[in-house]
């Protein structure tokens, strides 16, 4: 299996989202100097500047309008932008919410989480933002995903749990087994969702009945952080403390593949237009595995 690595950024620029756009061509997040980038599969670059360059754009995932959608933790407005690289933004209401997660509903809306207010947002094409309460405080939710049941799943990263929110705003709360695993990436399978535990070194997988299963890492420090299925029971992952990229299959079992580069902190990670996998790396570069 053949890893490689291209620049994208000085390291200054800080990659960490990643997604593939409706135009067959990755979209990237600067995280540092608040920029969006559009990378083709020849490696052409364009790079889009946000307003405010310390808004830091953190995830990016395309729409149902045909746009990527990206949230801006630091200045706390939900980002746009079209595959022409046009922009516009929009402030989430509650002050200081630390947007972070999002992704495409089901509902032809966009659906994200509030880090700092323990609030999961939901935002239309022409902005309008409605806010759901979650029913703990302090939880820091973080990642988001659709779920296979016409819901949204989430991880409560301090809280220790995955949520699930309906389009009407039900909330139900899954507590790890793990103490203090700290979950952040979440994806789902077609059937299932898988998540990462950053500090506890493990994948989860749990259905839609709340049921959870555990696979701990070859390594409990390999600090697992995005996750992405290629297929039901066929999911690839960042370790962003061992630098490498994960794959786990539907049974657990779990292969890792080193980065050619060290210490090369891979974050964002997205099944690219290509079929291969693509990393987004903080150190200024992105990584691309071809199963």
């Amino acid at each position: 299996m053949a890893v490689s690595e291209m620049s994208v950024a000085d390291k200054g620029a800080g990659p960490y989202g990643i997604a593939a756009g409706p135009d067959s061509a990755l979209w990237l997040t600067f995280a540092h100097s608040g920029r969006i980038a559009r990378l083709t599969l020849d490696g052409e670059l364009n790079e889009y500047p946000l307003e405010s360059p310390e808004c830091r754009p953190t995830v990016i995932t395309p729409g149902p309008d045909g746009a990527l959608w990206f949230t801006r933790s630091q200045d706390h407005r939900i980002g746009r932008i079209t595959a022409d690289g046009e922009t516009e933004s929009f402030p989430v209401p509650t002050p200081d919410s630390g947007p972070f997660g999002i992704t495409a509903g089901p509902d032809d809306a966009m659906w994200f989480t509030e880090m700092n207010t323990d609030r999961i947002g939901r935002i239309t094409s022409t902005g309008d933002i409605t806010e759901f309460v979650l029913p703990c405080t302090g939880a820091y939710p973080s990642a988001i995903t659709a779920g296979p049941d016409g819901a949204l799943w989430f991880t409560l990263n301090q809280a220790n749990a995955i949520g699930r929110i309906t389009v009407h705003g039900d909330i139900v709360i899954h507590r790890l087994p793990t103490p203090s695993a700290a979950p952040v990436g979440i994806t789902s399978d077609g059937a299932a969702l898988w998540f990462v535990e950053i500090a506890a070194g493990q994948i989860g997988r749990i259905s839609v009945d709340g049921a959870i299963k555990e696979f701990p890492l070859p390594d409990p420090t390999a600090k697992p952080h995005a996750i992405v299925a290629a297929s039901t029971g066929d999911c690839w992952f960042t370790e962003w403390g061992a630098n490498s990229i994960g794959h786990i299959t539907g049974s657990g079992k779990i292969t890792e593949y080193s980065l050619p580069s060290p210490s090369s902190e891979p974050h964002g990670i997205t099944l690219g237009p290509d079929g291969a996998l693509w990393a987004a790396l903080e150190t200024g570069g992105v990584a691309r595995l071809e199963p």
